[in-house]
């Protein structure tokens, strides 16, 4: 048995157990992460982030070969115990984390490049916390029913890519989206090979205030249920709804969750289309527990 020191995080509610492991030496199994994230007899969180160094684990070389600059890799599993490729709003609870405890310096107008599964993500600090340049984005082409509990009927689904994937329903109104009942994992047909977060979406009115889209969004995220914030399902959410919108909609967004409010924005680079996402960053409080 070992002395795990540990932190709480959250950002829009989405809350995070953070523990550094520059080295690489302490690797929870699923099922001590299991033991950690349950909120009745553990710490309670929608995931682990370890603060580990690329060099110090095999899928940290992906991120060095693609940035050296790579230096610390977000080594993050969900609350099931499973991997995930890359998490939004735990990228910029695990850069405060990195700057609060001196692993990392990000001074104002400075970048710092993170190391992920779903490839390296540059974060800068701004006015709501962090900002974080989710790179790349694509639709996945995959376009299934998707059943929810309290939905009447199955409806259409957007499949999108952002370092992890995203399915995204549109539906009709405000009370249709409080009704859907996320306790229970929406039903994907076809089921995607890897599995998919679920956003169920609507429109604020007006959908467009001041050049800035505005949508309201619920998720069942994959491997931990409803959360009440998702980063990269509230970029997906937001790509999904200018795509339905057409080429007049705006590539600046706001998006309500249930914790709080993201930004997204879309501009072009020389590689393709780029994505961003904004918001806040807290540490509630530090521990130790022993796994």
């Amino acid at each position: 048995m070992a002395e795990l020191h540990f932190t709480k995080g959250h950002g829009t509610g989405n809350d995070f157990i953070l523990y550094a492991d520059p080295d690489g030496k302490l690797t929870l199994t699923p099922e001590q992460i299991r033991a950690l994230c349950d909120r009745h007899f553990g710490i309670g969180a929608d995931g682990v982030i370890r603060a580990v160094r690329s060099r110090s684990l095999p899928d940290g070389a992906a991120a060095l070969a693609e940035d050296d600059a790579a230096e610390w890799f977000m080594d993050y599993h969900n609350s099931d115990g499973s991997v995930s490729e890359m998490c939004g709003n735990g990228i910029r609870v695990y850069v405060k984390f990195l700057v609060e405890n001196g692993l990392a310096e990000l001074g104002p107008g400075d970048t710092l490049p993170i190391g992920t599964r779903g490839g390296v993500r540059d974060i800068q600090g701004n006015a709501t916390g962090y900002q974080v340049d989710m790179g790349r984005w694509s639709l996945s082409g995959s376009e299934p029913l998707v059943r929810a509990r309290n939905l009447k009927v199955a409806r259409p689904g957007l499949g999108i890519e952002v370092g992890n994937p995203h399915v995204i329903v549109a539906l009709s109104s405000e009370e249709e989206l409080e009704s859907a009942d996320l306790a229970w994992i929406p039903v994907l047909d076809p089921e995607p090979e890897n599995g998919a977060n679920v956003e169920f979406v609507v429109p604020r009115e007006p959908l467009v205030q001041d050049g800035v889209g505005r949508i309201r969004m619920r998720v069942h995220e994959r491997g931990s249920g409803e959360t009440l914030s998702c980063g990269t399902g509230a970029v997906a959410a937001a790509l999904a709804t200018r795509h339905w919108a057409g080429e007049s909609a705006p590539s600046q967004w706001r998006v309500d969750v249930p914790g709080g409010t993201l930004g997204v924005r879309m501009w072009p680079a020389e590689d393709g289309e780029h994505v961003s996402l904004s918001g806040p960053a807290e540490l509630v409080f530090d521990g130790m527990v022993t796994v």
